[in-house]
C-alpha cells in the first residue's frame, strides 16, 4: 500500500467532485474456480484499490458526501478461519492503514442503506462487471440487476475518472516497477525461443518471471505464432523456422498497477527479408506516434500517424494505391490495421474499462461507428499525468482479406492480388508505455525492451 495520507487526500478528493447522497464502492469477492474453497487468484476491484488500498475479499465501502463521513464494512475472520489461513488482522486493523475510522460489519453497512433509502438518499454506484456485487446491490437497493447494469451513476463515473486518470508521482514509480518485469518476460522469451518449442513453453517460462517479481501477470498472456489474431490466447502450437512469434504480456506488482508491452521476432534467429520490411514499416509507423505524443494533442491524431504510415508504406510495397489520405479516410488501411494504437493504463491494463470507453477514453463525446476505428480505446486531448500505450500493427488476415475482395471493398485503395500472396505472413506489433509531461512524453521504465531489428536478432542469436 501506500502512505495512509495518499488515500485519505483520494477519498477526500472524491467527495468534493460528487454532490450529494452516498457513495457504495463494493470490493470484490473471491471467484470459485469448480467449488467455493477453490477459488481463483484473488483479485481486488481496482476503483476500490484506488481510494482504499486493501487487497482483502468480502469489504465494502461507504462514503457519505453530505457529512463527510466513511466507513469500510467486512466480516471479520473467526478462529476458524485462522486454522485454515493462519491469523488475519481485522477490519479495524485494515482500515486503519487508509486513513479510515469508521468500521462496521456487512449486516451495518445493510442497515445504513435501509436508512438511507427510508429518507430518500441519493445511493451512487459505479458499473459492475461481477454478479456477485450485483446482487449485493440489488440486496442492498431494491433495484433489478437490469438497473444496476444500465443505470449507475454517471457523475460518480466522471469523479473517479478525473481523479485515475491523472497519474501521481508515487504511481508512476509503481507503474514502472511493473514495466521493468515486463521488459525481463520479452527479454527471457527472445533468449530462449527455438524452433520446436511449444508457445505454451514460452508462457509458463516468462510468466514465472512476472510472479517472482511478487506480483502476477496483468492480463491472459498473447504469445503466438498467429499474430493476425489480435487477441490468441491458444498456446498449443510448435514454432518452426521461418515463422514470426508475437509476445503480447504484461506484469502486475503486488500493488496491482500494470505493465503492457509487445513484441515480435523470429522464430528462426533472424528476420527474413519480407519480415524486416513489414517490420520495419511497423516500426516507423509506432515512433510517428511517439513523435506525436504531447498534451493537447488529441490522441486520434496519434492513431491517425500510424494509419497514414502504415498506408504510405504498405502503398510503396504494392499492396495498396491511390491517395494515401483518402485511404485513411475511408477506412481502407484498416484490412490491414483493425484495432486502436493504444490506451490507458494503470491499475488496469486497459484502464477503468468498466467506467466505459467513452468516458475514460473519449472525455464524454461519441465514438466512432467506422470499422478499425471504433476499436480504438483511446482518443481524447491528452494531458499531463496520463500514461497510456503505443502499439500500432499490422496484421494480414485471411478471413478479412476474403471477405473484402468478394465484396469488391475499396478496390481504388487496395491490390487485392498482391495482398493474397502474403496473406499466411501473420501479423507484428510492438508496444511501450509512456507518461504525457508538461513538455511532451517519456518512455516509462528503467530497463529498455529490445525494439531494432538489429536488437532483436542480436538476442535471438544469444538462443542455445
Amino acid at each position: 500500500m501506500f502512505k495512509s495520507e495518499t488515500y485519505i487526500q483520494r477519498q477526500k478528493e472524491l467527495l468534493k467532485k460528487v454532490n450529494s447522497g452516498i457513495i457504495v464502492l463494493p470490493g470484490n469477492e473471491e471467484s470459485p474456480m469448480n467449488y467455493t474453497d477453490n477459488p481463483y487468484r484473488f483479485r481486488q476491484d481496482s476503483t476500490f484499490l484506488y481510494y482504499f488500498g486493501i487487497s482483502r475479499p468480502g469489504l465494502m465501502a461507504l462514503l457519505d458526501v453530505d457529512n463527510g463521513k466513511i466507513s469500510l464494512y467486512g466480516d471479520d475472520y473467526t478462529v476458524e478461519d485462522f486454522v485454515w489461513m493462519g491469523k488475519q488482522p481485522n477490519i479495524k486493523e485494515q482500515a486503519s492503514l487508509c486513513g479510515v475510522r469508521q468500521t462496521g460489519n456487512i449486516n451495518d453497512l445493510y442497515d445504513h442503506i435501509r436508512q438511507a433509502k427510508k429518507y430518500k438518499r441519493i445511493i451512487q454506484f459505479l458499473p459492475q462487471y461481477r454478479s456477485k456485487n450485483i446482487l449485493k446491490l440489488m440486496d442492498m437497493t431494491g433495484l433489478s440487476a437490469q438497473v444496476i447494469k444500465v443505470e449507475p451513476s454517471v457523475d460518480l463515473i466522471h469523479a473517479v475518472v478525473s481523479q485515475r486518470n491523472y497519474k501521481t508521482t508515487e504511481e508512476i514509480l509503481e507503474i514502472e516497477k511493473g514495466v521493468d518485469t515486463t521488459v525481463e518476460m520479452h527479454i527471457a522469451a527472445m533468449k530462449i525461443l527455438k524452433p520446436g518449442m511449444k508457445e505454451l513453453d514460452i508462457v509458463v517460462e516468462i510468466e514465472k518471471i512476472a510472479r517472482a517479481g511478487g506480483g502476477d501477470i496483468s492480463f491472459p498472456t498473447i504469445a503466438t505464432i498467429n499474430g493476425q489474431t489480435l487477441h490468441n490466447h491458444y498456446h498449443g502450437n510448435t514454432m518452426k523456422d521461418g515463422q514470426l512469434f508475437l509476445l503480447d504480456c504484461g506484469a502486475e506488482t503486488s500493488m496491482g498497477y500494470a505493465g503492457d508491452l509487445s513484441s515480435t521476432f523470429p522464430v528462426s534467429q533472424t528476420f527474413s527479408s519480407l519480415q524486416k520490411d513489414i517490420y520495419s514499416l511497423v516500426l516507423k509507423s509506432h515512433y510517428a506516434c511517439v513523435d506525436n505524443l504531447k498534451p493537447g494533442v488529441t490522441y486520434k491524431e496519434v492513431h491517425r500517424a500510424a494509419c497514414l504510415t502504415i498506408a504510405e508504406g504498405l502503398k510503396s510495397m504494392g499492396l495498396m494505391k491511390g491517395d494515401t489520405e483518402s485511404a485513411v479516410e475511408n477506412g481502407a488501411h484498416a484490412l490491414f490495421f483493425p484495432c486502436g494504437t493504444g490506451h490507458m493504463m494503470g491499475l488496469d491494463i486497459h484502464d477503468m474499462e468498466n467506467l466505459g470507453e467513452e468516458i475514460v477514453g473519449y472525455g464524454g463525446e461519441p465514438k466512432s461507428t467506422q470499422f478499425g476505428l471504433k476499436s480504438l480505446r483511446l482518443g481524447r486531448e491528452l494531458e499531463t499525468g496520463f500514461v497510456l500505450t503505443v502499439e500500432p500493427g499490422i496484421y494480414f488476415i485471411p478471413e478479412l482479406i476474403d471477405q473484402w475482395r468478394s465484396q469488391n471493398k475499396f478496390t481504388d485503395y487496395l491490390n487485392y492480388d498482391a495482398i493474397d500472396k502474403l496473406r499466411n505472413f501473420g501479423g507484428i506489433r510492438n508496444e511501450e508505455n509512456y507518461l504525457i509531461t508538461m513538455d511532451g512524453k517519456r518512455l516509462l521504465g528503467n530497463k529498455r525492451k529490445p525494439m531494432t531489428i538489429e536488437e532483436v536478432e542480436k538476442l535471438r542469436n544469444m538462443t542455445c
